[in-house]
């Protein structure tokens, strides 16, 4: 290696050391107390290395400076502030709305449209038009109308349980099944078709589908990849869905709109709803092309199939391990499926109180949405993070956090809150706007499916356990330890247990 070669190195590297030692030492600069980071991965090192899993890494940066209005932290190299204060939290996610309104968008639509499209991922007024177009899906009139499609899903899954010989419920792998549910009530729900994933589990409408919802793996790869480096990822074009994927799902919607537009047929779901404004215009930032409604009803389809099974399989591991926690929800079952004749209403599934309690207190102790974020437009002052430091002005650009996790799990406002008790939420409504219980995220920006994703997951429930027990077996995970190997919550070894037929 000649001179000149040796020189050009030292100066590369000394160029990089001082590049991140002046990153990471950005809230040193400013008086703000913070977590320090790795060089280049920032508060990710931990997760990335598994560690730590990624609900622990929020948790630990909620919980590092207790008496701090916020704390500093590292998205990869870019500094984002992690929130603790819920008058703030309330300030920024909801009063103050404007000043932070949009999701970090970190995936390219030109790269990968299904994913980049979508109402997650788009800002502005774009994101206000689609918003605005898709929220009458969610109304509780709609509910109500889809509810029907739903119980016949639940009906076909305890018909299919029905069907199954004792050895193989002894055993039962409940992602692999919850999905199959959750990809039949998404596929009739937000595309118009029919399928029978529990007797057709090889249908592409299902095995495409999973693979495009996998968030483990090399997908977790890409995914933190497209957060601390989106440049790259656009010059790459490297996308998180295949073409094929995203062809697949273009030719369902384009072809359940042929079909419905020369049949004149009309159904209660996303889809129609698309297409009503389509004809009268979406507006002026938002072209309703087959591309754009393909993206919106597959980001339906990503929260329904992949995350709702995700919190079923939550459910289901937490009776399984707390049996007098099932029985009392199996005595509300047993009432309302006397009083309705075993045909219950949407109002008689709506209004179970423990049932609902059950699901609420899965979201607070298992928090997927575990980290939101919100993006600062206009600069915004806040108070000093402690007594003596100064106010600290968010800049346009930086991102903030609001630890879900870490609230959900802080004995200041749950006692005792390692445990699974439904009864902190009996007859205790949850608000969207509700700064304790953020599981489906706080404001304007929070999540639009989220009566949808209740809705599927109590009638699945409700049904299952009219007729079965949940119980353990050799490889149910006790205590509920997170897994390391992934970005979803999971138990160490997935998630296993038995179902019974009840005497």
């Amino acid at each position: 290696m000649d001179l000149w070669t040796k020189a050009l190195l030292a100066i590369a590297c000394g160029w990089l050391y001082y590049y991140f030692k002046r990153r990471l030492s950005y809230f040193k600069d400013v008086g703000v107390p913070y977590c320090p980071g790795w060089p280049v991965l920032g508060s990710m090192g931990s997760v990335l290395f598994r560690r730590k899993h990624f609900v622990e890494m929020i948790q630990d940066l909620y919980n590092s400076h207790p008496e701090a209005k916020y704390v500093g932290a590292f998205d990869f190299v870019r500094p984002v502030l992690v929130l603790r204060d819920p008058e703030l939290i309330k300030s920024i996610g909801i009063k103050h709305f404007e000043d932070f309104p949009d999701h970090k968008s970190f995936i390219d639509d030109t790269v990968d449209p299904l994913f980049g499209a979508n109402l997650f991922n788009i800002t502005g007024d774009k994101w206000k038009e689609t918003r605005a177009l898709l929220s009458p899906t969610f109304t509780s009139s709609k509910m109500k109308q889809m509810y029907e499609l739903i119980v016949e899903c639940a009906r076909n899954f305890n018909d299919y349980l029905a069907e199954q010989p004792r050895s193989a419920l002894a055993m039962v792998a409940t992602k692999d099944l919850f999905t199959k549910y959750t990809n039949d009530v998404v596929a009739t729900s937000a595309f118009g078709i029919e399928v029978n994933t529990l007797k057709d589990p090889n249908n592409d409408f299902y095995v495409l589908g999973k693979e495009a919802t996998n968030l483990e793996g090399l997908q977790s790869l890409k995914f933190f990849l497209a957060r601390a480096f989106p440049q790259v990822m656009k010059a790459l074009r490297i996308r998180f869905v295949r073409e094929k994927i995203a062809n697949f799902f273009e030719a369902i919607i384009g072809d359940a709109i042929k079909t419905r537009d020369a049949k004149g047929i009309r159904r209660p779901d996303m889809l129609q709803l698309m297409m009503d404004a389509r004809e009268k215009g979406a507006g002026k930032h938002v072209k309703l092309d087959i591309t754009n409604m393909t993206a919106q009803a597959f980001i339906f389809f990503f929260g329904g199939f992949d995350t709702s099974s995700t919190q079923m399989c939550i459910i289901a591991h937490e009776l399984t391990i707390n049996p007098d926690i099932q029985k009392r929800l199996q005595r509300e079952i047993d009432e309302v499926m006397k009083r309705t004749g075993g045909q219950p209403k949407y109002e008689d599934v709506n209004s179970m109180l423990y049932l609902d309690a059950v699901f609420n207190e899965s979201m607070r102790r298992h928090s997927q949405g575990s980290l939101l974020d919100r993006l600062c437009v206009k600069a915004f002052e806040l108070p000093p993070a402690v007594p003596g430091a100064p106010p600290f002005v968010v800049q346009p650009g930086m991102n903030v956090w609001i630890p879900a996790a870490g609230i959900h799990m802080d004995p200041k406002y749950y006692e005792n809150p390692k445990k699974f008790d439904p009864d902190r939420y009996y007859q205790k409504k949850v608000s969207i706007n509700d700064v304790n219980n953020l599981g489906f995220g706080i404001g304007p920006r929070a999540c639009i499916g989220n009566r949808f994703a209740i809705l599927e997951t109590k009638v699945l429930f409700f049904f299952l356990l009219s007729k079965y027990n949940l119980v353990p077996n050799a490889k149910t995970r006790v205590p509920f330890d997170y897994s390391k190997d992934g970005f979803v919550i999971k138990p160490i070894g997935g998630y296993w247990l038995a179902i019974e037929p009840r005497a």
